[in-house]
């Protein structure tokens, strides 16, 4: 059996269901500033369930979001606010977890298209890992939509010095593709010289993953996936738009996600989380299962 490292479910969509205030283009990282407990029980509830790694609340706390908010000049106070709420998380559950940053997809997800070149989002990137560097243990890019937004992201990351995880998000088209049409293959060469330590997808539909994990586990070294609960990226979510525009899935609750799961633990996959719509009930499920087929689930990869 293979040694797994277990990260935590989606936030966003836990704190539409916890949370009072209707959600906006940067509505998770408002919520930290009028409901900063909430960001907290969802990371503590992750890592009661099982988690080994936990992800800061940063995936709004991007410039093109708050902008939309009128919050751009709160970028540095919500990307620290969203790490210290992390650590803090950590040290109340006394558990021995990772703490991963979050650079997110530049100007919004699943729309790798809308993205100015490397040199520009190479800018913003470098102001978040360089704010999220004094606090976490590793960098992750999530949600990656394209070669470049991979790239871009990681290049700052690995300015740091700290391990960069780097994750793309599959079209739901079933091609086994990144969102931008191309190949994992080419996504990765995207990553030539640079030192990441592991690779993933995710917020991409289980079945997705499941055609694409031969070309993940072909890039070689450490490889993971958490996917989504949704039933699919309708072609009107773009820039603006809120998650409201997407619908849940009803037919992947805690057991059938966890069956997916466990196939990826079964192929050789070392990271296994969830994203949007894979709550803490999830994870609790998944580390058990995990834990009764012999795996032996761990804080970092081996």
């Amino acid at each position: 059996m293979t040694a797994v490292v277990l990260m935590d479910g989606g936030m966003g969509q836990e704190l539409i269901r916890r949370a009072t205030a209707d959600p906006t283009p940067a509505w998770s990282a408002e919520v930290m500033d009028n409901q900063p407990d909430l960001v907290r029980a969802v990371h503590l509830e992750n890592i009661r369930a099982g988690a080994r790694v936990i992800t800061c609340n940063a995936y709004s706390v991007m410039p093109n979001r708050l902008e939309a908010v009128g919050k751009v000049d709160q970028f540095e106070r919500l990307q620290r606010l969203a790490c210290r709420i992390a650590l803090e998380a950590r040290e109340e559950s006394g558990a021995d977890v990772t703490v991963a940053g979050c650079l997110s997809p530049f100007v919004w997800s699943y729309r790798p298209g809308l993205n100015p070149p490397v040199a520009e989002m190479l800018t913003v990137y470098r102001d978040v890992a360089r704010i999220q560097a004094d606090y976490v243990d590793v960098l992750l890019c999530e949600t990656m939509g394209s070669a470049d937004e991979g790239k871009a992201a990681a290049t700052a990351a690995c300015e740091t010095g700290k391990p960069v995880w780097v994750s793309w998000t599959l079209a739901d088209d079933d091609s086994g593709r990144i969102r931008s049409g191309e190949t994992l293959a080419e996504a990765n060469a995207a990553l030539q010289g640079l030192p990441v330590a592991a690779r993933l997808v995710n917020c991409s539909r289980p079945e997705t993953v499941d055609l694409a994990l031969g070309d993940l586990l072909a890039l070689g070294g450490p490889v993971g996936a958490y996917a989504n609960g949704f039933t699919g990226i309708k072609s009107y979510f773009t820039a603006g738009t809120t998650v409201e525009g997407l619908d849940a899935r009803a037919d992947l609750g805690p057991v059938q996600y966890a069956d997916f799961a466990m196939r990826w633990a079964d192929r050789g996959l070392s990271l296994i989380g969830g994203c949007c719509e894979i709550s803490p009930a999830h994870i609790a499920e998944l580390n058990s299962r995990l834990g009764d087929a012999g795996h032996n689930v761990v804080r970092l990869p081996a």
